[in-house]
C-alpha cells in the first residue's frame, strides 16, 4: 500500500473524556471532554507546526473540539476518522467485556453488532490514500483505536498490529517516510 510521496501525517488523539478516564469503549457515543481534557487541548496548539496542506477531523464532539481548542477550528470532518465502532460494547470497559468474553482485546475479537478489523482497515486506507494525494502535511483529530489502526495500516501492517502503539489522550505522533519507506517519526508525544 506504501506510495512514498513524502508527506507527513501528524496525529492527535482528542482530549480526555469521562470515558476515556475510566476505560469505557466509545465510538458512536458523542461525549464531551472534562475540564482537563479542555485544558490540555489548548496546550496543543504550541505544539502542532504547521502549515498544513488539510487538517482533517473526526465528528464525534470531543475530536472536533480538541481540534477547535488546538486552533484549528476551521478543520474539515472526514466520517472515515470516527472511532472503530463498538457495537454492543459501547460504554463498555475491556474488564466488563471479559467477564463474558475471556481475553476479549478490540485486535483479536470480534466486536458484537460493530465493525470489523477490515471494515476498519478499509477507512483508515482511504485516508492513508487522501494524505498522500496533498501536496503537503496532513494534521488529523482522532480517536485511539482508529488512529493506532490507521499507523498499522500506514505501515503497511494488518490492522490488528494497532495493538503495539499505546496512544493516550491529548498526544501528537508524527508519520512519515524514511526514503520510500513509511514511518514512525514521533509517537504519543
Amino acid at each position: 500500500m506504501s506510495s512514498g510521496s513524502g508527506n507527513e501525517v501528524w496525529i492527535v488523539r482528542h482530549g480526555e473524556t469521562d470515558w476515556s478516564a475510566s476505560g469505557k469503549h466509545t465510538s458512536f457515543t458523542d461525549v464531551p471532554l472534562t475540564a482537563h481534557g479542555e485544558e490540555v487541548g489548548r496546550l496543543l496548539a504550541g505544539d502542532l507546526v504547521g502549515p498544513f496542506d488539510a487538517v482533517l477531523t473526526s465528528p464525534r464532539i470531543r475530536a472536533r473540539r480538541t481540534a477547535q481548542l488546538a486552533g484549528y477550528s476551521d478543520a474539515e470532518v472526514d466520517p472515515d476518522l470516527v472511532e472503530w465502532n463498538y457495537g454492543d460494547y459501547e460504554g463498555l470497559t475491556t474488564a466488563t467485556i471479559r467477564e463474558t468474553v475471556p481475553a476479549w482485546t478490540v485486535w483479536t475479537h470480534p466486536c458484537s453488532g460493530g465493525e470489523t478489523s477490515q471494515e476498519v482497515a478499509t477507512r483508515c486506507d482511504r485516508v492513508i490514500a487522501r494524505v498522500r494525494r496533498a501536496s503537503g502535511p496532513v494534521l488529523i483529530f482522532g480517536h485511539g483505536h482508529s488512529l493506532r489502526a490507521l499507523t498499522a495500516r500506514w505501515l503497511d501492517l494488518d490492522v490488528t498490529q494497532g495493538c503495539h502503539f499505546r496512544l493516550d489522550t491529548a498526544t501528537i505522533s508524527v508519520l512519515g517516510y524514511e526514503r520510500e519507506t513509511p514511518v514512525i517519526k514521533r509517537w504519543n508525544a
